[in-house]
């Protein structure tokens, strides 16, 4: 071999070699799509913390599996159209990691164009069961509590009670109609009874009419499944009106940390779902805990907590996939135990949904904060959904 034909070759192994380690170094880039504005502004505002604390702690560790995490966001208002084009915006711009996407009407809206526009969709906060349930996708996952998980927490608890007459308040979108139809079925199937089921639209500011049709059909304990700005003025107008004090009030992401911040004695005594809480005691959450505290100055709510999760779980299928590419880490999520926050928690391969633990209790006082505090732990097997639907 000549001298000439030496360098030739060592200088093209040295190139293939350069152009390796750049596809090795390729940063994984995760498009976050939230409601910034609309009427679950705060919750976007609580998944971008979580992002923003995840992101700067896997890049100070060294990236995940040396690779740095970069991220863009796009505000949704919480549309499904406007989702869909924010998402397919990111995703032509380089983010095909998706998450962070409030409403479920969004999530529902954005899973079928997956495999098209080649990205996978983490969610971390929709709740409709018809996403990982009638219109599962290959490439969607759920890492959140869904609809049908809460309601099989919420029924040991409904046994217990004496109310025997229920009314629900819920938003009418696809997670309101079905949180309400699943509490439905658990208060029958304790034998009790519903007497109104309401629907208000998103961005309500009067909740008069609705509170007084609960108190007409003579309830004596109302289920609300309400978030963000509507929560906020449904409590306020049910202390107003002596709602409230009169009946029994619970709900599912209706009395999260930051509405109890923003409503104070108003959200005193009112029951519901906790799907994450600071308070959990394992090794994991505590160091978390106390990482969050020391930035933010405030404890994780119970969106920060769920999102962060999320993260958990992708940064660990990216070190599985050794690799960056959609195609490899949708392969990698499904059917393996994650090390989470929670515990250690599996992605079941079926319906790509996460299985988990999930909670009820109470707003009180725990050292002069009022906070939904941990009353009941129920099982991840206990409250597992069944399988609806097998992805191929």
């Amino acid at each position: 071999m000549s001298k000439t034909m030496m360098m030739t070759g060592l200088a093209l192994a040295a190139a293939l070699s350069a152009a390796g380690a750049a596809r090795a170094a390729d940063p994984l880039k995760i498009g976050v799509a939230t409601d910034l504005s609309g009427t679950y502004a705060s919750l976007g505002d609580e998944v971008m913390r979580a992002t923003r604390f995840a992101v700067d702690e896997a890049n100070a560790a060294g990236g995940v599996d040396g690779r740095k995490v970069e991220f863009k966001s796009y505000d949704t208002e919480a549309k499904p159209d406007l989702a869909r084009r924010q998402v397919e915006k990111l995703v032509m711009e380089g983010y095909p990691v998706v998450t962070g996407m409030i409403a479920s009407g969004e999530g529902l809206a954005i899973a079928p164009l997956m495999e098209r526009w080649g990205s996978i969709y983490i969610s971390v906060v929709n709740k409709a069961d018809e996403l990982t349930g009638a219109n599962c996708a290959k490439r969607v996952f759920r890492v959140n509590t869904q609809s049908a998980m809460d309601a099989a927490t919420v029924k040991p608890w409904l046994k217990e009670r004496k109310e025997k007459k229920w009314a629900v308040v819920a938003i009418d979108i696809a997670w309101g109609r079905g949180s309400a139809t699943l509490f439905s079925e658990a208060v029958k199937s304790t034998g009790k009874e519903m007497v109104a089921e309401l629907f208000p639209p998103a961005n309500t500011n009067d909740f008069a009419p609705y509170i007084e049709q609960i108190k007409k059909a003579g309830a004596e304990g109302v289920w609300v499944v309400l978030a963000g700005r509507d929560a906020i003025n449904f409590a306020q107008q049910s202390k107003q009106f002596g709602l409230t004090d009169a009946i029994t009030v619970a709900g599912v992401s209706f009395t999260t940390d930051g509405t109890v911040k923003t409503l104070g004695d108003a959200a005193k005594g009112v029951f519901g779902i906790i799907n994450y809480s600071s308070t959990l005691d394992t090794p994991e959450n505590n160091s978390f805990v106390k990482a969050w505290t020391e930035k933010y100055k405030v404890p994780p709510t119970n969106f920060e907590g769920e999102a962060y999760l999320g993260y958990q779980v992708l940064f660990q299928a990216v070190k599985d996939a050794k690799s960056v590419k959609t195609d490899d880490i949708a392969k990698a999520l499904p059917g393996k135990t994650y090390d989470t926050i929670m515990g250690k928690l599996v992605m079941r391969a079926e319906d790509r949904q996460l299985l988990k633990p999930n909670y009820f209790g109470v707003v009180e006082a725990v050292n002069g904060e009022l906070r939904p505090v941990v009353k009941t732990t129920v099982s991840a097997a206990d409250v597992a959904p069944a399988v609806s639907c097998k992805v191929n």
